[in-house]
């Protein structure tokens, strides 16, 4: 008979940290009144453009335009006294910067945040105005991170991480919480996901809150690195978008932790379809969002059959979009849309012509705005011209109605 081996104990991991609806609620009480409590309103306009019921959180109104101000004032409140004494440091380009620097002087608190040197000269005089210290090091944001890990270790400051911290996940999750109390009839929230802090957060207190409710968590196709990492998959992210406040490769791993327990399902989302919500909070809603707090708006978009019939929340979790980058979103929509036509011709060089071109789309209700008249470099020969006219309409049907009168009086048009 072989001897018996005692087995060795088994060790069990320690529980990553998480919340409950119970932290969220003691966070709204700890915010409240430091951060708006900002409205969720009934969109009839977008309801009736996507087939579901739209509800809007308003967080765009925040006094620094986004969120993040809710995780920025619960981890400050949570601060111990030599804490608060030794001051914060945060690493941020963009949203999270403003709000712990905001938040820290509402407090007396010292801030330091470290932005990489590529931050927009307005975004670091805006952190400054709210009384913190920029430091600008690095040329990435991952760069930026370690030289502020560094900081915080030299000097003993309290690291505030945009994300990766139950304190903020808490106080993000005050939107979802707020949005339930406003309209208890949600049955659906699209939830956009960076790092995950605002998704973990809402997820948490909803389903908890109302049990059954389906939540949504919602990634730009460039930068789908929590649907990867829920699916197992490598992280393979990059490129351009106008949702760059959601741009982003490393996830926490505290809210990865909590969605894949709580299996959140991800919607992820073409980037045109992002620029479409944009432009449709902007006229539908006459709401301005920045491409991230319009990626709720694009889950509905995109996955029509998700959303049709329910009564549907969403959290324009931002408004701080760059006014030439919302102009040209807003006119690629109006050309996606056939209100702007873009008319190519090549006409013969004599007098006239553009002036009956003209008075042809006129009658027919167009508006020329723009004409580009090649007669000497652009023409295929000197007995002709190369025209371009931008021309504003109504609609698609009113834009091919123009087009056809123009071919029927015997004008080559293409549409450029």
């Amino acid at each position: 008979m072989s001897p018996v081996r005692a087995l060795a104990p088994v060790m069990e991991a320690a529980p990553s940290p998480s919340i409950t609806l119970a932290d969220v609620r003691a966070a709204a009480a700890r915010i409240a009144g430091a951060v708006i409590r900002t409205p969720t309103i009934r969109c009839d306009a977008l309801s009736r453009a996507t087939g579901a019921t739209i509800h809007l959180k308003l967080d765009n109104l925040q006094a620094t335009g986004a969120f993040k101000e809710r995780g920025a004032a619960n981890r400050i409140a949570l601060l111990t006294a030599r804490e608060r004494a030794a001051g914060v440091i945060a690493m941020s380009a963009g949203n999270h910067a403003q709000a712990v620097a905001r938040h820290a002087s509402l407090a007396g608190i010292n801030a330091t945040i470290v932005m990489p040197r590529f931050t927009p000269a307005t975004k670091v005089t805006r952190t400054e105005g709210w009384g913190a210290k920029v430091v600008l090091h690095g040329e990435t944001l991952a760069e930026a991170a370690a030289h502020a890990h560094e900081l915080a270790l030299r000097d003993g400051l309290t690291f505030v991480h945009p994300y990766d911290d139950p304190g903020v996940i808490a106080g993000q999750g005050t939107a979802a919480l707020e949005m339930l109390e406003d309209f208890p009839q949600l049955d659906t929230l699209a939830i956009p996901v960076g790092g995950g802090g605002l998704l973990a957060g809402c997820a948490t207190a909803a389903l908890e809150l109302k049990p059954g409710i389906r939540v949504f968590g919602v990634e730009v196709e460039g930068y789908p690195a929590m649907a990867q990492r829920l699916a197992g998959q490598p992280v393979a992210v990059g490129g351009p978008t106008v949702a760059e406040g959601i741009a982003v490769r490393d996830v926490g791993e505290v809210p990865y932790a909590m969605l894949k327990r709580l299996g959140t399902e991800m919607l992820v989302v073409p980037e045109r379809a992002v620029e479409q919500a944009i432009a449709m909070l902007a006229e539908g809603a006459k709401l301005v969002a920045e491409g991230a707090g319009a990626a709720g708006l694009a889950a509905v978009l995109a996955y029509p059959e998700r959303f049709a019939g329910k009564a549907v929340g969403i959290p324009v979790c931002g408004g701080n979009i760059d006014a030439r980058a919302l102009s040209n979103v807003l006119l690629r929509q109006l050309l996606r849309d056939g209100r702007i036509l873009r008319l190519h011709f090549d006409i013969p060089d004599r007098p006239g012509m553009l002036a009956d071109i003209a008075a042809r789309i006129s009658a027919l209700g167009g508006n020329v705005i723009e004409v580009n008249h090649q007669q000497l470099f652009g023409a295929p020969t000197v007995q002709s011209t190369e025209l371009y006219l931008m021309v504003e309409v109504r609609d698609g049907a009113q834009g091919n109605a123009i087009i056809a009168a123009l071919q029927a009086a015997s004008y080559v048009v293409r549409r450029g």
